[in-house]
């Protein structure tokens, strides 16, 4: 770990285009430009030597630090104490809208509010994951560091008029720009660092700086304010609901699994994904906990791009079928993976993958969250239209034929297919939903057909899913392995959350798979996954599990597991993917699928509590 921060500690900002991360030592340390998924400029998080990175921190070697989102905002305020003075960092990115563009703002506003403090600035990025160089051409405002793969980077000063204490850069022999600042209490200068600028580096006034920042923070509080969310844990809540904004693409609405790639799952260990694409199962996720919030204009987005996915994709298929897994948030769907050789990831955690070998996979379930998510969105009062419904259906005349084979599975593993229960339930689901639409609508249907596999598949997993001797429902067939991905059957109505069968079936993953509250997705040496190491606790599953729970009217241990469960949050209410024994996060950060399933298990959990 010499080097590198914990993965909890940092925070994120964004202009709903693209994101940074920023370490409660002033450090951003991952940034991409200009879309999630493009080549970062910042990448020290994956390689602290070689990865480069913007650092804005006292140069007092022994302070404090304190990091806090401004109230219902994305306004990032990392603050440093010493008995001398203390002093703060202002971050944010002017929110850029629904029109694709390269320019790409962080501002970073320094301030110094009580005594006195000496900071160190340094700027040192590294373009496309550090394999472009680049030079670096400093003016009376500020510098450009112009990378050979024709990349630019303008940073201009934020300064009060006459103040000329931002000129005095030096450049080192890496090219790399570094000065030190000195400020009393309520002064303040900072920086302002543009991708895709046009012309030279301008002053930025103080005034210019205030506009910028009411403008963010007001969009962040206008967007906010549409919440319609009033239960127990409003503050979780909403900060979940910011970080999922955070993670959307707004000109198409795709949200992303995790601004982030290689975050390992195990530290040093080779479970190192890019989770910078949008998933159909995480994504459609999402609809559910907009719409249960209130944000009827986020899934109404994602609904539409979902839909584009299924018209281009109908009628095509072969193995793996008409929808891909997985794509870039413009729809496109080339994800190779690649290596990043040159460098040494995470704390040593290799390699380095960008791109995604699992998006040619096989992943039954993927359907029946599309239809499951449309359904969804049909009772909250989207109409949805024909031709879409047209292509949906060409899809599931795919999967009727299609259904029952083995498959890689929702977790993705790269041992093999298997007949995964999961898959199943999930074939059930599209096929029912797609019989209540179709139904709800008065649009044409091969219903005959569709129900005949829906039972076919609810049967099949009746005799095939449930192992008697566990008295529990299984992995996949002719195992004994439990999975906690079959915590959604009661959810999605396969099964009764009343049913001995289910009851058996949370207790016996509570045995098996739960430790001290927290859930594994699976037992990778029961089940072997074609993976080396071990992972941590899945922290979705684990809200999956409240949400479980709660429906089962097992409230008070649903409740205890979720409030235990916020003790793990990092300082800001973010989570990653996954915890480790030492209550470490782990994974990429933070995890879209983690905060969709805390939504979705407090407003179920709400409505336990209310009900009872």
């Amino acid at each position: 770990m010499d080097g590198y921060p914990l993965i909890e500690n940092h925070g994120l900002i964004g202009d709903l285009q693209t994101a940074a991360l920023v370490t409660t030592e002033g450090v951003i340390d991952w940034f991409c430009s200009p879309r999630f998924d493009s080549p970062s400029v910042f990448g020290a998080l994956l390689d602290k030597d070689n990865g480069g990175h913007c650092t804005v921190r006292p140069a007092h070697p022994t302070h404090a630090t304190k990091q806090l989102y401004l109230p219902d905002t994305a306004v990032l305020v990392t603050r440093f104490m010493t008995e001398a003075g203390a002093g703060e960092v202002v971050d944010f990115m002017p929110v850029t809208g629904t029109t694709v563009t390269s320019c790409h703002r962080l501002v970073r506003l320094i301030r110094c509010v009580r005594g006195s403090m000496t900071f160190q600035v340094d700027i040192a990025p590294r373009f496309d994951y550090g394999r472009s160089k680049h030079d670096l051409h400093i003016t009376p405002n500020g510098a450009v560091f112009a990378a050979e793969d024709g990349t630019k980077l303008t940073v201009h000063r934020i300064r009060e008029p006459g103040d000329e204490r931002l000129a005095d850069f030096v450049m080192d022999r890496e090219a790399d720009l570094s000065l030190s600042l000195t400020l009393r209490a309520g002064q303040q200068r900072g920086l302002m660092l543009e991708m895709g600028a046009d012309g030279p580096p301008a002053d930025v006034h103080l005034d210019t700086y205030e506009r910028l920042f009411n403008e963010t923070a007001g969009f962040w509080r206008s967007w906010l304010a549409q919440s319609r969310y009033a239960g127990r844990w409003r503050e979780m809540v909403e900060r979940s609901a910011i970080t999922l904004k955070l993670m959307t693409f707004a000109p198409s609405g795709a949200v992303v699994a995790a601004p982030t790639t290689a975050l390992p799952e195990q530290l040093g260990g080779e479970r190192n994904w890019d989770y910078r694409f949008t998933w159909i199962r995480d994504a459609s996720f999402s609809v559910y906990a907009l719409l249960g919030l209130g944000f009827t204009q986020e899934a109404r987005a994602f609904i539409a791009w979902l839909s584009d996915r299924v018209k281009e994709q109908a009628g095509s298929g072969g193995t793996t079928g008409p929808l891909n897994i997985m794509y870039k948030v413009d729809g496109s769907s080339d994800l190779k993976e690649q290596i990043l050789d040159h460098w040494e990831g995470y704390a040593g955690s290799r390699p380095v993958r960008i791109g995604n070998g699992a998006a040619t996979q096989l992943q039954l379930d993927i359907y029946g969250e599309a239809l499951d998510s449309m359904y969804f969105a049909h009772q909250h009062g989207f109409q949805g239209d024909y031709g879409g419904w047209t292509s949906m259906r060409a899809n599931l005349d795919w999967l009727a034929d299609h259904w029952d084979q083995a498959e890689e599975g929702i977790w993705e593993t790269r041992g093999g297919r298997q007949d995964f229960t999961y898959g199943r339930v999930m074939s059930w689901v599209a096929f029912d939903r797609a019989l209540r639409l179709a139904g709800a609508k008065g649009w044409p249907s091969a219903g005959g057909r569709w129900q005949t596999e829906r039972d076919a598949a609810y049967e099949q997993v009746m005799a095939k899913g449930w192992n008697e001797g566990r008295r529990a429902f299984v992995q996949h067939y002719g195992s004994d392995v439990l999975d906690s991905s079959l915590l959604r059957m009661a959810t999605v109505g396969f099964v009764s959350s009343e049913d001995p069968i289910w009851s058996s079936t949370l207790d016996a993953i509570e045995r098996e798979l739960v430790s001290d509250s927290l859930v594994y997705r699976y037992n990778p040496e029961a089940s072997p996954d074609g993976l080396r190491g071990s992972e941590g606790t899945f922290s979705l599953c684990t809200f999956m599990y409240v949400d479980a729970l709660a429906r089962a009217g097992r409230t008070d241990k649903a409740r205890l597991v979720f409030e235990k469960m916020m003790g793990y949050a990092n300082h800001l209410g973010l989570y990653s993917e996954e915890i480790d024994p030492t209550g470490r996060q782990l994974g990429n950060f933070p995890q879209a699928f983690t905060h969709l399933a805390l939504i979705d298990a407090t407003l179920t959990l709400d409505r336990a509590l209310d009900t009872r």
